[in-house]
């Protein structure tokens, strides 16, 4: 995994959930919490993405950010996902997003949050669309969700 392809990640000691500040202009979180926060290794990043149950996709609609719950997989360093049209797809096919994942670990009181930021693209190719509907990836919501959109992190 090349290094740009890293989520932006952080892990906070302390029983309390953490307050996430921007610093300035590198699109990179610091967690302010009890303890300062501690970047987690490309490796645990994705090894929490692939255990974590739903994450949240942040998407800009008319102007306005919005968040959406959907259930994901990981799949050659990239999150795919299944929707319906609507204004969730609108929101985020062929647009930067982000999308995070967080969680606590009550054996080691640590709460851990991973944010991967990159652009979602419809999965469209004959190719593509013939992998990824292989995927054990089911929607909780009822209904059809015809639509595999994939984010790469950036």
């Amino acid at each position: 995994m090349r290094a740009a392809s890293r989520p932006c990640v952080t892990e906070v000691p302390g029983v309390a959930l953490p307050r996430r500040d921007r610093l300035g202009d590198t699109g990179q979180m610091k967690v302010v919490g009890l303890n300062e926060g501690v970047e987690l290794t490309a490796a645990e990043s994705w090894t929490r993405l692939r255990q974590a149950g739903v994450g949240r996709l942040a998407v800009f609609v008319d102007g306005h950010p919005d968040i959406f719950p959907v259930n994901h997989i990981v799949d050659h360093d990239s999150v795919v996902f299944r929707s319906a049209a609507g204004t969730k797809l609108a929101g985020c096919a062929g647009h930067q997003v982000a999308f995070e994942v967080d969680g606590y670990d009550v054996v080691t009181a640590r709460a851990w949050s991973v944010v991967l930021k990159g652009r979602a693209e419809r999965v469209n190719r004959l190719y593509d669309v013939l992998e990824v509907i292989e995927l054990p990836l089911f929607p909780w919501a009822s209904g059809p969700k015809p639509h595999f959109i994939r984010i790469e992190a950036e």
